[in-house]
């Protein structure tokens, strides 16, 4: 029985043919089973071509509504139910989506539409409904929520929902005086594996770590990804002891096991860095904090090793004034009150600016300028740096899409260097303004690329990728090795300031000065003079061969832009 109108006959005169046939083939054609229920008998009539679009035989195909009962999954029987109810007694609109099991026992989605028809009395008499298969949306829409929660790559959660978890957990220690830890595993150097054996290769690295921290997790126990080579574990009921044995266990894992992969066993260490809940951290942006700060210890100690926050009332005092600060500095950025001055780098022989370094400045919420000191390094422990890096380059290129004859030099932190993310980041950023990359320099101190060479080498050579130079800043103030210079292959070196003061007076600095200079001159870079501020030091530089100076000799930072100068020129590359 084809499905009936609820809707008068058309009349002929109208010019419309109500053929069911056609329209029984047209349901089916669009993936939809229309159906008849007489209500009074238990009666149900099909349209044609229902019977495949629901996965079913002929014989199958249920014709009494009780059947239809038996073929519907039992967990969706009471809501399908309840819509029927309301349909049946107030009118309301009837839509409901259930699970329907097929002849070969699989059960597909059904979204169903239907009215019911009444008699002469006003009684229902008929319902006539309309089945829709709709398994490959509910699919989607269920990995869509799934991407909501959980890591596409591991299945654990994602960072917001590892958040959310651990604020429940922290309720729970409050309310029952039970203890519990946040565990931060950290894959380390995971940036060189990509590089080395490519995406898919640190994939499964970090898949088999999740794993491994898996085993070693109690039952009510709570695993998160946090990071791009981080896990964040939630220990409930949980000791200091506890705490300790298990990340242990997780460092012993890796130490003894190497990772196997398609390109064959990897070696892959870890860094741990864990603290106790409540008594360290109310909330699970301080756990997620205190946790960083912990691994951060652990890696300056070596890595490859466990570090436990411990608190104190003068750090309490420090922590809460870094957090203010913090807050401040992220309203500037909101606000518009972040800029950067400006510093010339001039020829030391004419005096003609070839590029500016930009400096971050913040004008508190009065106007007022804030000395760069008392902001920089507290956003660099609370771990902000690399949005203001990015805020910076941001700044920096749309200046140069507007001028387009200035050079800026922007400055990146050790966090930004090392952080595989971030280079993303920033690479996407300079890709999107790859007109002004070979005017764009990123300046890495020379400190921070030692602590870590081989990542910073790869941030380097990225960005050289896209046409942007490396300057290599306070040289010499980390004795770095010939060799290591030559592998980061930069193109400028900026001499450290302590050995341009007194320059022209102070023969051990000028004994180092020549030695920096024929360590330049050995892998092609130009040389700047930092810190220059008086025309002695200036000449003693000139009279070396250092061409480029720098400092308050040749002009202060200023938020002015000296932007109406001459076009500018280009340092010369190697």
């Amino acid at each position: 029985m084809i499905m009936r109108s609820l809707s008068p006959k058309p009349s002929v005169n109208s010019g419309l043919l109500w053929d069911l046939d056609v329209l029984a083939r047209t349901v089916s054609v669009a993936g939809q089973a229309a159906y008849c229920w007489d209500i009074q008998s238990g009666q149900v009539e099909w349209s044609a071509g229902a019977p495949e679009v629901l996965g079913m035989t002929g014989k199958d195909i249920p014709c009494l509504a009780a059947e239809m009962q038996l073929r519907i999954a039992p967990d969706d029987l009471p809501a399908r139910a309840i819509a029927l109810s309301q349909l049946l007694e107030d009118g309301t609109a009837y839509v409901c989506e259930f699970k329907h099991r097929r002849s070969d026992g699989a059960f597909e989605w059904i979204d169903e539409r239907g009215n019911v028809e009444l008699d002469a009395e006003g009684k229902p008499a008929r319902f006539y409904g309309l089945m829709r298969v709709v398994t490959q949306w509910k699919k989607h829409e269920n990995d869509l929520e799934r991407l909501a929660y959980f890591d596409a790559l591991t299945g654990h959660l994602n960072r917001a929902s590892l958040q959310e978890a651990l604020d429940e957990v922290l309720t729970g220690c409050h309310e029952t005086n039970k203890s519990a830890a946040y565990l931060l595993v950290n894959i380390d150097r995971l940036g060189m594996l990509n590089d080395a054996y490519g995406f898919d290769i640190a994939d499964a690295v970090i898949t088999d770590i999740g794993k491994r921290i898996e085993d070693y997790a109690g039952f009510e126990d709570i695993i998160g990804r946090a990071g791009g080579n981080q896990f964040g574990l939630v220990l409930t009921d949980t000791t200091d002891t506890d705490l300790r044995k298990i990340a242990e266990q997780i460092l012993s894992s890796s130490r003894q096991h190497e990772v196997e992969t398609d390109a064959g066993p990897l070696a892959v260490t870890l860094s741990l860095g864990g603290v106790l809940l409540p008594k360290d951290a109310v909330n699970s942006r301080e756990a997620m904090g205190r946790s960083e700060e912990a691994l951060s210890k652990a890696k300056q100690q070596g890595r490859d090793r466990f570090a436990l926050f411990r608190n104190s009332t003068n750090r309490d005092i420090a922590r809460r004034k870094s957090l203010a600060t913090g807050d401040a500095v992220m309203r500037a950025m909101k606000d518009g009150r972040l800029t950067f001055a400006v510093q010339p780098i001039v020829d030391g022989v004419t005096g003609e600016t070839h590029l500016y370094e930009c400096l971050l400045r913040m004008l508190n919420e009065n106007g007022d300028l804030v000395p760069a000191g008392l902001f920089i390094p507290v956003v660099e422990k609370l771990g902000l740096i690399r949005r203001l890096d990015k805020y910076t380059l941001e700044l920096a290129l749309n200046e140069m899409e507007e001028v387009k004859h200035v050079n800026l030099a922007v400055n990146i932190s050790g966090m930004t260097a090392t952080d595989p993310s971030t280079l993303d980041h920033l690479l996407s950023l300079v890709h999107m303004h790859s007109s002004v990359a070979d005017r764009l320099i990123f300046e890495i101190t020379e400190t921070v690329a030692m602590m870590d060479f081989e990542e910073t080498a790869r941030f380097a050579n990225k960005l050289r990728d896209l046409g942007c130079r490396i300057a290599l800043d306070d040289f010499g103030a980390g004795y770095t090795s010939y060799r290591h210079l030559k592998s980061l292959a930069v193109d400028i070196v900026k001499i450290d300031g302590q050995f341009v003061k007194d320059l022209h007076e102070n023969k051990e600095n000028q004994l180092f000065v020549q030695t920096l200079l024929d360590l330049a001159e050995g892998f092609g870079a130009e040389v700047v003079g930092e810190c220059v501020e008086t025309e002695d030091e200036a000449q003693a530089l000139r009279d070396r061969g250092v061409k480029y100076l720098q400092g308050y000799h040749f002009g202060a930072p200023t938020l002015e832009r000296p932007w109406d100068a001459p076009a500018l020129q280009m340092v010369p590359t190697a």
